[in-house]
């Protein structure tokens, strides 16, 4: 199987000490292509870094570029600037991690609606598709990129939680889904075992977002604790189980999903 994790923060620390063995791990357990998240300029800038370090022949790695919405206080003209030239670099495939965040409101909310339009704002200028991360902000969000939807290329609400109303908003604006280990979470994750079925193929897409979001149903679990993309494989199958599709036919579709969204070498 040849799987592609469109959300990973690499950078984190309990992944970054051991880069090494981490990627080693994913290439045994089939993931081939990794789109590592940034979610501020410094995140974003490190992320692309290590994408040229670790993958010289531009195959394997690459990043996304932006600020994150509990990031979003940080933004200003200068940032903007920076993050249209960094955007402009051949590894950097999509806008964001960019969106709104109504449960934390780690910044006020004004703020992330400011930082998100001026990132939609460069993705339709350097027609890039958009990398979005929402939580209990769905109403906003799409009213915002009602605005924007016809210019854009494409974007991807990441790490999809949400409930029937808020998918198939999306799915009405030519969304982009991505599910995470989420789906295998029995606390929480319950209301998307029947929602997966709805996303139709060619909008579909799988991500660990590691090193969160560990699948709770995977066996044996890891004594870190960490998510890692090596794990991918067990949102994978709980998506395919309630699909009602093979595991290597989902496997199929979503990377092929993944490598048109992102423009991903074959």
């Amino acid at each position: 199987m040849h799987l592609i994790d469109i959300g990973l923060n690499l950078t984190h620390p309990s992944l970054a000490r051991d880069l090494d063995g981490v990627l080693e791990r994913a290439e045994d357990a089939g993931v081939k292509q990794m789109i590592i998240t940034g979610t501020s300029l410094p995140e974003s800038e490190q992320a692309l870094q290590l994408c040229e370090e670790h993958d010289p022949e531009q195959r394997r790695l690459f990043s996304t570029a932006g600020v994150h919405p509990h990031a979003a206080s940080q933004w200003n003209a200068a940032v903007a600037v920076e993050l249209r030239a960094l955007l402009q670099h051949s590894r950097v495939r999509a806008v964001g991690e960019c969106g709104l965040d109504f449960n934390r409101d780690f910044s006020p909310r004004p703020k992330q609606e400011k930082a998100l339009e001026e990132q939609l704002e460069l993705a339709v200028e350097l027609q890039m598709p958009v990398f979005l991360h929402e939580r209990d902000a769905d109403h906003r969000l799409l009213a915002i990129l009602r605005d924007y939807r016809d210019r854009l290329p494409a974007a991807v609400v990441h790490c999809f939680t949400g409930e029937r109303q808020a998918l198939f908003g999306y799915l009405d604006l030519d969304l982009h889904i991505g599910i995470t280990g989420w789906i295998c979470d029995e606390r929480r994750g319950t209301h998307l075992h029947p929602l997966v079925r709805e996303i139709p193929v060619g909008r579909l897409m799988l991500e660990s977002d590691a090193p969160y979001l560990l699948p709770r149903t995977l066996r044996p679990k890891p004594k870190s604790g960490h998510n890692e993309p090596a794990y991918l494989g067990e949102v994978l199958r709980c998506v395919a189980l309630h699909r009602n599709e093979s595991i290597e036919a989902v496997a199929a579709h979503t990377s092929a999903c993944a490598r048109q969204f992102f423009a991903l070498p074959d």
